[in-house]
């Protein structure tokens, strides 16, 4: 049998993906290549030839990516906070840029034992990375869409095998009055990356064919879920706790202009992700 040199193969995956208009053809190929040969892809230069099987193989999951079907469906895994997921249809894929805010929260975490809720959690993503990254703290994550709360109570179930304080998953709508109102006032850290891409937009076929639309759309302006969200931060929150929420690159000024419309919130400020466009936007409580 005849061995192949595993870096032809990989810039060989790489010219497909790019014809196919993936917008990171190397990185994908190698992740593809590193999923098929189940190691990281860190370890890829330490593989140097590769059987005809293991090079079909990733002939077969690059096609697949060819046609736009996401990475993380074609491997079932996804990465947040140190945290390895698992997603598949019927769940938000998380995405890099939320990392960013995952990193503002934690450092705004002052308490030894941190009161923390994860709003629209999908997969669970946010609240069980802040977990494995606080473990004295109590996290709670709500969602109210059946199949992504399933994906949730995976990876929950699963972290919590791995050694991570187990979460609280509440089957819950933010829209709806009420929710967790038992947590009113004594929550140090509110996350959210709600559906806040406005109707109409086009959007990459990985997220139009594939994201649940519910997960990935908020309304005409794409604020209706996040005008809820803001109301239940103002008040999960004790004096002094901090809210992140994740938005739309269009929001730079009308999700900050939300969160100072409630005078119990201070500090509000945007931020930037790494292309420079407007990610997240954060308030304090007073």
């Amino acid at each position: 049998m005849t061995r192949h040199p595993l870096r032809l193969a990989i810039n060989e995956a790489e010219r497909l993906l790019a014809a196919a208009g993936v917008d990171s053809p190397r990185v994908d190929a190698e992740l593809l290549a590193a999923h098929v040969l189940g190691v990281e892809r860190s370890r890829l230069p330490l593989v140097p030839l590769v059987d005809p099987p293991v090079v079909d193989a990733l002939h077969k999951a690059v096609r697949l990516r060819a046609t736009r079907v996401p990475l993380q469906h074609i491997t079932g895994r996804a990465y947040l906070g140190g945290v390895d997921l698992e997603v598949g249809p019927g769940v938000f894929i998380p995405r890099p840029e939320t990392e960013l805010m995952l990193e503002w929260a934690l450092s705004t975490v002052e308490s030894e034992d941190p009161v923390v809720v994860d709003l629209c959690t999908g997969s669970g993503a946010l609240a069980l990375a802040a977990a494995h990254r606080l473990p004295a703290a109590s996290v709670h994550a709500v969602e109210r869409d059946p199949s992504a709360l399933a994906w949730a109570r995976r990876n929950a179930e699963a972290r919590a095998a791995a050694g991570d304080t187990p979460i609280t998953l509440h089957a819950g709508d933010v829209t709806e009055p009420g929710v967790l109102s038992d947590l009113d006032g004594q929550v140090d850290l509110v996350l959210c990356n709600p559906p806040y891409v406005p109707d109409g937009t086009e959007v990459q076929p990985e997220v139009a064919d594939h994201d649940p639309r519910h997960a990935v759309f908020g309304g005409s302006d794409g604020l209706d879920v996040i005008r809820h969200v803001v109301g239940v931060a103002a008040r999960l929150l004790k004096p002094g706790g901090h809210v992140a929420i994740e938005h739309d690159d269009s929001h730079g000024t009308t999700v900050p202009a939300l969160l100072s419309a409630r005078r119990v919130l201070t500090d509000v400020a945007d931020h930037r992700d790494l292309a420079w466009r407007p990610r997240f936007a954060t308030a304090r409580r007073v």
